[in-house]
Formats: structure tokens, C-alpha cells, sequence
């Protein structure tokens, strides 16, 4: 996922990958906290402008991106409402929502969407390689566990094009429809998964020896291309932090006046 040349864009991928994952996990244990409805849809709506504004994500790409975080709050959403005691709303058959369980599954669901969100914005202004020098050289993360980490990040962003590869050969001999196309069963995507598996675990055990083979120990190591960190990134922590401070405080206040 590339980030458009935006100004503010191309200032947060600068900053060191380090402090960004610092600072979102600060975030996003403070959002644990957050009970309020109201209070999260405030910091949901000023992460959505930062992520779209800020970060540079198009509307269209976060959309997609961010469906499967509101499949799985809807389904939050649904859970709490039905099992939580309370004032009953509304019945559904055997099934009762309460207004305590529909409010706590609101504010759950959001917070769900706030973490989604902030996770894109962070993979989409992260080089992977920068993150693991970052780790390595001011999180003390180990080289050999840098290195992993690198390399299994590589093997998953190849997945796609080896499932394109592995469709495109089995199309040649699969039958065909009326209309000349191949056509697909649900045997045949279990052989093309069974293909993706076998290929990974081969790439994976390759990737392995190398490693090893290149004397991949524990130790210091030296590394290329040092990530600085300077006074923008120490600004950049600051402003993440009392930003979401002011976003509570401005969504409890909201909350107490509506």
C-alpha cells in the first residue's frame, strides 16, 4: 500500500517507524479505556481525517481496506446488544437488546474501526525495511528476529502474485464453459490453496537456509542505511499524544452537553 506525494504524507514517512509504533500503541491502550459512544466517534472521525488528510490514503483504498474491521464490528456490535442486561429496546425472536448492551456495543465496534484505522495508516507509511532497521537499532530488537520478521514480511507480500500464477496455469487445462472461460469448483481452489501452501513452506525453507548460510547470529551486528531519530519525531510523538488527549476531553464534553 503506497501513500500518495502528499507534503504531510511524505513528512510522516519520514518519521522513525519506531516512535510511530510507539506512539500507536499508546493510542490504542488509551482507546481500550474508552466506554462512551460519543466520545469514540470523536476520535474515530478525527482519525478518519487524519488517515485520509494527514497519511494521504485515498477514501477508496481505506474503504476497502477497512471492510473487514466493520464486518467484524457489526458483529460486536450484535453480540453485545443481545447478551448485555438492561433497558430492552427491542426483541428479535428469542433474542433481547438492551439500550446498556446497543450503547457499550457502539462504543466497542467503533473503537474496533479507530485500531483498523490507525493500522492502515501505519503499514501504508512504513517501509518494512525501515522498521526492522528501526527495531534493531532503537528497540534492541534482536537481528536474528529482525531479519525473520523481514523476510516472512516478503513472503506474504508474494502471495498474491503466486496465487495469480498458480490460477493462470491451472486455467490451461481446466474445462471450459459454453463461453470459452475456465471454469473453477470449489476442488479446484482447494488444489490452487494446496499449491499456494506447498510453494510458501519451499520459498520459507529456502529463505531459512540462507539466512543461516549468511551466519545469521545473535551479536552485533552492523546494518545499512541507518533510520535517524531526531526532534521531528520527538514533535511527532507529542503532538500524536496530546492530540488523543484533546480528542477525549473534547468527546466527554460533547457527550455531557447532548
Amino acid at each position: 500500500m503506497n501513500l500518495v506525494g502528499t507534503a504531510s504524507a511524505q513528512w510522516l514517512i519520514r518519521r522513525n517507524p519506531t516512535v510511530k509504533v510507539a506512539v500507536l500503541t499508546v493510542v490504542s491502550l488509551g482507546i481500550m479505556f474508552l466506554t462512551d459512544p460519543v466520545t469514540v466517534a470523536v476520535v474515530l472521525a478525527a482519525v478518519l481525517l487524519a488517515v485520509t488528510v494527514g497519511a494521504g490514503v485515498p477514501v477508496a483504498r481505506l474503504t476497502l481496506v477497512m471492510s473487514p474491521f466493520v464486518l467484524f464490528g457489526v458483529g460486536v456490535f450484535m453480540v453485545n446488544a443481545v447478551t448485555r442486561p438492561g433497558e430492552v429496546i427491542a426483541t428479535f425472536g428469542p433474542l433481547v437488546a438492551t439500550r446498556e448492551g446497543a450503547a457499550m456495543g457502539v462504543a466497542l465496534a467503533l473503537r474496533t474501526l479507530i485500531i483498523g484505522a490507525l493500522t492502515v495508516a501505519f503499514l501504508a507509511s512504513t517501509p518494512p525495511r525501515d522498521l526492522m532497521v528501526s527495531l534493531q537499532q532503537h528497540a534492541r530488537l534482536s537481528p536474528r528476529f529482525a531479519s525473520a520478521l523481514m523476510a516472512g514480511h516478503r513472503l506474504l507480500d508474494s502471495m498474491p502474485h503466486h496465487w495469480s500464477t498458480i490460477r493462470a496455469a491451472h486455467a490451461v487445462r481446466a474445462p471450459r464453459n459454453r463461453h470459452g472461460e475456465p471454469r473453477f469448483t470449489v476442488a479446484d481452489f482447494g488444489r490452487c490453496a494446496f499449491a499456494l501452501l506447498v510453494t510458501s513452506i519451499r520459498s520459507s525453507e529456502r529463505v531459512a537456509l540462507a539466512l543461516e548460510t549468511r551466519g545469521l547470529r545473535t551479536g552485533e551486528r552492523t546494518v545499512w542505511k541507518p533510520v535517524a531519530l531526531g526532534r521531528a519525531d520527538a514533535l511527532f510523538a507529542g503532538a500524536g499524544i496530546v492530540g488523543f488527549t484533546m480528542l477525549v476531553a473534547v468527546g466527554a464534553f460533547i457527550s455531557r452537553t447532548v
